[in-house]
C-alpha cells in the first residue's frame, strides 16, 4: 500500500504545480464579499483529489471548493478523509504577491495523520507524520524556543470582511503593544508552517475552516509547538469541523497570550 504521506507530499506539490501554470491566465469570481475563487483553485483541487483518490479509492475527501462534477467524498468505512485547501491565500495569488499555498491533510475524525504544506513560490514543501516529526524539504524542523511576547513575531488573521468592533480587531489591538512585531501574510496555512519551523512564534484565529489548518496543525504540534484554547473556550485538541485556537512556539509563550487574549 502506498506511504500516505509520500501521497499527500505528491497531491500538494502537484497542487502546487497548476497554480503556478495557471498563474496570469486565470479568471476570478466571488465567493463572497472580498472572497475571491479562481479557475486555479477548480484545476488544482480536480488535480489533488486524482491523486488522492486514485491511491485511496475508499477515503472520504473533502475540499474547500465545490467541483460540479464531484460531490464532496464522506470518510470510508475506516473513517479516514482527506482535508484539502488546493489555494490558501487566493487573494495574495491574484495580486501576484508572493504567499499563497496548497495544504493537504488526512485525518481520521479529529486525528491528523499526515499533513503537506506547498508553497509553490520558494518551492517549499512543509510535511509532518503524527509521531513522527515535521520537516521542510526532508530536513527536520523545529518551532523556536521563544517564551515571552516581547520577543515574539506573531502572525494575525482576518477575515475577509472585518468590522471595526469585531473581535478580530479586539484581539490584535489587545495584542499589539505586548509583542516585538505583528505580521499578516494572508494564508493561515503559511501562518502554521512558519511557526513549526521557527520563523514566526505564534498565531491565533477564532473562526477557521478545517481545510485551511489541517495540515499546519499538525505541522506545529510535530515540531514541538503547542495549540491551546482561548480563555473559557473548551480544553483539548482543536475539533476540526470549528477550528479556534492559539497556536506558540512554547508553553509559556501560549499562556501569556491566552491572558492577553479577550475571552
Amino acid at each position: 500500500m502506498p506511504d500516505h504521506l509520500d501521497v499527500c507530499e505528491a497531491a500538494a506539490r502537484a497542487g502546487g504545480r497548476v497554480l503556478v501554470e495557471w498563474s496570469g491566465r486565470f479568471g476570478v469570481s466571488q465567493k463572497a464579499h472580498r472572497d475571491l475563487v479562481t479557475e486555479a483553485d477548480f484545476a488544482a483541487q480536480r488535480e489533488i483529489r486524482r491523486i488522492v483518490l486514485g491511491e485511496f479509492p475508499g477515503h472520504g475527501f473533502l475540499g474547500e471548493e465545490s467541483l460540479p462534477e464531484a460531490a464532496p467524498a464522506p470518510p470510508g468505512p475506516d473513517g479516514l478523509r482527506w482535508i484539502v485547501d488546493p489555494l490558501d491565500g487566493t487573494s495574495n495569488y491574484v495580486h501576484g504577491f508572493p504567499a499563497y499555498c496548497v495544504s493537504v491533510a488526512l485525518a481520521r475524525g479529529d486525528d491528523i495523520l499526515v499533513g503537506a504544506i506547498y508553497d509553490p513560490v520558494r518551492d517549499e514543501c512543509f510535511t509532518a507524520r503524527a509521531g513522527g516529526g515535521a520537516a521542510l524539504n526532508g530536513r527536520a524542523i523545529r518551532a523556536a524556543a521563544t517564551t515571552q511576547p516581547i520577543d515574539a513575531l506573531v502572525a494575525v488573521s482576518f477575515p475577509p470582511h472585518v468590522a471595526a468592533d469585531s473581535h478580530a480587531v479586539a484581539d490584535f489591538l489587545a495584542v499589539l503593544p505586548h509583542v516585538h512585531s505583528v505580521r499578516r501574510t494572508g494564508s493561515t496555512a503559511i501562518n502554521l508552517a512558519y511557526i513549526a519551523c521557527g520563523r514566526l512564534d505564534a498565531f491565533w484565529v477564532r473562526r477557521i475552516s478545517s481545510w485551511d489548518v489541517a495540515a499546519g496543525l499538525l505541522l506545529v504540534a510535530e515540531a514541538g509547538g503547542v495549540i491551546g484554547p482561548f480563555a473559557g473556550g473548551p480544553s483539548g485538541r482543536v475539533a476540526l469541523d470549528q477550528p479556534a485556537f492559539i497556536a506558540a512556539a512554547t508553553p509559556h509563550l501560549l499562556d501569556a497570550l491566552g491572558r492577553l487574549l479577550p475571552a
